[in-house]
């Protein structure tokens, strides 16, 4: 995966979050402007953590496989927590 295609994915994880905080999200898209992905990523997986924010498997998993191409294990750990049936 090359950096444009992990910073269109890093953002697109973002859009589709549960996170509604308006500084969070502007301090995601801006480290991802500035080219710092994983940062970006490590970030948006804190603030899914930190604030509980139930998520579904098929997100998770988008943020599995992210993490794998940035190298991030640490990022996702405990994360799979979070996961809730969101039908």
């Amino acid at each position: 995966m090359y950096l444009g295609q992990k910073q269109a994915e890093t953002l697109a994880l973002l859009a589709d979050s549960p996170i509604t905080s308006s500084s969070v999200v502007q301090n995601v898209s801006e480290l991802v402007r500035a080219g710092e992905v994983a940062l970006a990523f490590d970030t948006l997986c804190s603030w899914l953590y930190e604030d509980s924010l139930p998520i579904s498997r098929s997100f998770y998993e988008r943020l599995l496989s992210l993490s794998v191409e940035l190298d991030e294990p640490e990022s996702i750990a405990q994360l799979d927590e979070l996961i809730a049936d969101l039908t």
